[in-house]
């Protein structure tokens, strides 16, 4: 079962030209996520390992139908991103970045009130459906298919020990 993300997830990635965003989009295209683009602005019309870049959102949607967007920016620049993001009409926007103030999350939150568009994070370790789809950063490998049970949790660190097989 899943809640937010499954096999006919289409994901974009905001920032995926940067070391870390290149890495886990890597590691989300091994669990077998459908990776359809990446958006970093300036350097739209390159590849990052065959997965076309893009200058904004809206144009990645338009090409790729990309429903699901995954954020690897700096925190300066993360609330332009999300924003970005919901005025794009994402569905789903999963914030891995750290370190944005909480005053601007708020301003966030209240641009977002009527929108459709539902925000995971930001400083998550992503969310992911066992054996479907990975959209972060926690190892798939602990993730065990086909159970009944669901972790919902503010700390990477304590999901992944709750998630570990044989726990």
């Amino acid at each position: 079962m899943s809640i937010f993300v499954d096999k006919n997830t289409r994901l974009l990635v905001q920032g995926i030209t940067g070391k870390e965003g290149r890495f886990h989009t890597n590691k989300c295209i091994a669990y077998g996520t459908n990776v359809v683009a990446g958006v970093t602005p300036g350097k739209g019309g390159q590849k990052v390992d065959d997965v076309p870049v893009f200058n904004t959102i809206k144009e990645a949607m338009k090409k790729t139908g990309a429903n699901c967007s995954m954020i690897f920016v700096p925190a300066a620049f993360a609330v332009d991103a999300i924003l970005e993001a919901v005025d794009a009409r994402v569905e789903l926007i999963v914030a891995i970045t750290e370190g944005i103030p909480v005053m601007d999350m708020i301003k966030v939150k209240n641009y977002m009130k009527n929108t459709k568009s539902c925000l995971i994070g930001p400083n998550c370790p992503g969310i992911i459906t066992p054996g479907q789809c990975r959209v972060g950063i926690m190892p798939g490998h602990i993730h065990k298919q086909g159970g009944p049970i669901g972790v919902v949790s503010r700390s990477g660190t304590l999901t992944y020990e709750v998630s570990r097989p044989g726990h």
